[in-house]
């Protein structure tokens, strides 16, 4: 493992008229399993199918027609309380949650409220390189996603796609460890990236397929350390949700928006109301949706047409053994592994595709000099045409070129050229150098003839040299640009040096 420093919890602290305030924030984040059926039904998850195409009989809460637990959406989400370190619970049981959901034909939500399938687990949050923080887990549990109502496609009626209606969701809950803004994007940032490795979410925001519902309370400085050494939630602040976002942008902004409206409520001698709200991106503000209702204003009770969930021991362990190497195990590998920098590891971790990009790329050759190219060439051309590294390069091109440039046989200043004929025209790198004649001039011969017309021709700058050995590099430039930037810049500095005596 990296060797990491754990931090408590840095607060954001917000001046108010009065007093300094301090943010608690608490995260839900509704993760989409990946899977190919529903959670209770056969019907296909597949994204942007026609509208209510995706529904079976059990989805439209037809009469007779009752759930069946999907075993493959139980895996997923028991695989991802193994990545998040939790307490596996080998006996639960799902809850009918009461509540009005227009898009829901059984008119309840299938969820777990006594009884979750995972449990207590952590993430650890970088913040910076070397500095991490913990964010408790309090519980995952499994339900049902609603459908989606459309109002803007009809003066006066509203429609319904029930596609999504049953679709199984990780409802991942935190403890409120969270004291900022940046520090709940780094969260759903490392979360995201958990799933991600883990394949049992994949993450797509954009989709709906990871959205996070954000609590935030203020306090006064010292309130949140009584809390601590109590867990007495009457130290915090009344909180208010923030419902679905998608954007880690958003969540940020929609944060630094409610602590302030909620310091200018008690500043002003008003009690912060308990309540859902809504994020208006163009706006920039917070509105009110709904009161916030608590588990009673529910009406929760265990759902009669599914008996308790029971797993073994034993299945869980075979779960455990197949899970893949996750973020933080992998970056510390690469450090010691490819000895580079532990910057240069994060970036390399952060999408498990190029992690395994950046593997093959340096199979054989120099993990460093790897790291470098990919993070300096690949991705940035990658960043700037919006495509994948893999459209840019294969990893094959990439060991190719660095390969050449470990032997000397080209300098980095070409291999950026290679890679750009690469690009264009997909020829093989090797091909690319040996038909275009871009190979490196090793020959010191060749190189002190060059050496030797350029002092000849410049004697001015000779003595400047002389004085100033810094101006040498004037030299080197003409010399690489006479041979047409093929010479061993190496050999060229050596041979400046000793000419001119410096």
């Amino acid at each position: 493992m990296l060797d990491l420093t754990f931090e408590p919890p840095k607060p954001k602290v917000i001046a108010g008229a009065k007093h300094d305030w301090e943010l608690v924030i608490g995260m839900e984040v509704h993760a989409q399993v990946s899977s190919n059926a529903k959670l209770f039904s056969g019907a296909s998850t597949q994204f942007g199918a026609e509208p209510n195409s995706n529904v079976s009989f059990v989805d439209a809460a037809m009469p007779g027609m009752l759930p069946v637990i999907n075993e493959y959406c139980i895996e997923q989400a028991v695989r991802t309380g193994l990545g998040l370190k939790a307490e596996i619970n080998l006996v639960s049981a799902f809850d009918r949650k009461n509540y009005f959901y227009p898009d829901l034909p059984q008119g309840y939500q299938i969820s777990q409220l006594y009884h979750p399938l995972v449990g207590e687990g952590e993430i650890l949050v970088d913040m910076e390189p070397g500095i991490a923080r913990k964010v408790r887990i309090e519980r995952i549990h499994v339900e049902q996603d609603a459908g989606k109502s459309i109002h803007d496609m009809d003066p006066a009626m509203s429609f319904v796609d029930l596609n999504r209606t049953g679709v199984a969701l990780m409802e991942i809950v935190s403890r409120p460890d969270i004291r900022g803004p940046e520090e709940a994007a780094a969260y759903v940032t490392k979360l995201r990236q958990i799933l991600r490795y883990l394949g049992t979410c994949d993450g797509n925001m954009q989709n709906g397929n990871l959205r996070a519902d954000v609590n935030v309370s203020i306090c006064r400085p010292g309130a949140y350390e009584k809390y601590m050494e109590t867990q007495d939630f009457s130290h915090l602040g009344t909180r208010c949700e923030i419902k679905n976002m998608n954007s880690m942008r958003f969540i940020q902004a929609a944060i630094e928006y409610e602590a302030r409206r909620q310091i200018q409520i008690v500043e002003g001698g008003g009690e912060v109301v308990q309540e859902t709200r809504l994020y208006d991106p163009d706006k920039g503000e917070t509105r009110s949706m709904r009161s916030k209702e608590e588990a009673h204003d529910y009406r929760y009770f265990p759902d009669p047409d599914l008996l308790p969930l029971e797993i073994e021991q034993e299945w869980v362990d075979g779960i455990a053994a197949t899970l893949p190497e996750l973020p933080d195990e992998k970056k510390a590998r690469f450090v010691t592994e490819y000895g580079v920098t532990e910057y240069d590891a994060s970036v390399l971790t952060a999408d498990v595709e190029l992690a395994h990009y950046f593997e093959e790329s340096a199979a054989g050759g120099d993990g460093k000099r790897t790291a470098n190219w990919i993070i300096n060439e690949v991705l940035g051309r990658a960043n700037k045409a919006e495509v994948g590294p893999r459209q840019i390069a294969s990893p094959e091109a990439n060991a190719a070129i660095l390969a050449m440039v470990g032997k000397d046989e080209i300098s980095t200043k070409i291999a950026k050229d290679v890679l750009e004929i690469h690009i264009e025209t997909g020829e093989a790198p090797d091909k690319i150098v040996e038909e275009r004649g871009m190979k490196q001039v090793t020959d010191t011969g060749a190189i002190e003839a060059a050496v030797d017309q350029i002092i000849a021709d410049n004697p001015a700058q000779v003595e400047k040299a002389k004085v100033n050995p810094k101006l040498a590099g004037w030299f080197v430039g003409q010399v690489m640009k006479a041979t047409g930037g093929k010479a061993n810049p190496k050999a060229v500095n050596e041979i400046i040096a000793q000419k001119l005596g410096l």
